[in-house]
């Protein structure tokens, strides 16, 4: 009698410890983004003032209002995608919990107007070396570049150009 209510004693700690696991598994709640602000212990939902979307951390979605709803992507729509995530001022919305953070988007919008910028903002990590696109808008052509100090005979560059235009044919005319 006494080993059967060792085992069932056994079996009930073995149980209420496998309960524990699941539970503190299904509470975590996501990884913030690198782009997302760093210091924020517990957050779901950022509001992005610049372009009036929303970011769902849980399921590292934006949600914007496009085609007449509010619609979830992975990626921001075509007319924000130069949008830098990094730069861009980011709301921290503590007070929401649930599924519809823009059920508030007319709040949202008032108090973070376009252009809004609260205290300064680090990121949660820091930006990669290649992010977005480079200045010169040349994306990933090998062009060579002439520095406007760098003074060359007018000849040589007429030289260098004809030597591309043939050896790797991107040259200035049709294909």
């Amino acid at each position: 009698m006494k080993t059967i209510r060792l085992a069932i004693a056994g079996l009930f700690l073995l149980v209420a410890s496998a309960t524990q696991a699941q539970v503190s598994i299904n509470v975590n709640i996501g990884t913030p983004p690198s782009w997302g602000p760093a210091g924020y212990s517990e957050m779901e939902y950022y509001y992005l003032p610049d372009i009036e979307a929303y970011y769902d951390v849980r399921a590292s979605q934006f949600i914007y209002f496009g085609g007449g709803r509010w619609v979830r992507t992975t990626y921001l729509p075509r007319q924000y995608r130069n949008y830098d995530l990094y730069g861009g001022y980011k709301v921290v919305l503590n007070d929401y919990h649930g599924r519809t953070p823009y059920t508030y988007f007319d709040r949202h919008r008032a108090k973070y107007y376009r252009g809004y910028h609260g205290a300064p903002q680090t990121c949660y990590r820091p930006r990669p070396v290649a992010y977005g696109y480079n200045d010169r808008r040349d994306y990933g052509r090998d062009y060579k570049r002439y520095d406007k100090h760098d003074r060359h005979d007018k000849h040589d560059r007429h030289d260098d150009r004809h030597d591309d235009d043939h050896d790797d044919h991107r040259g200035h005319g049709r294909r």
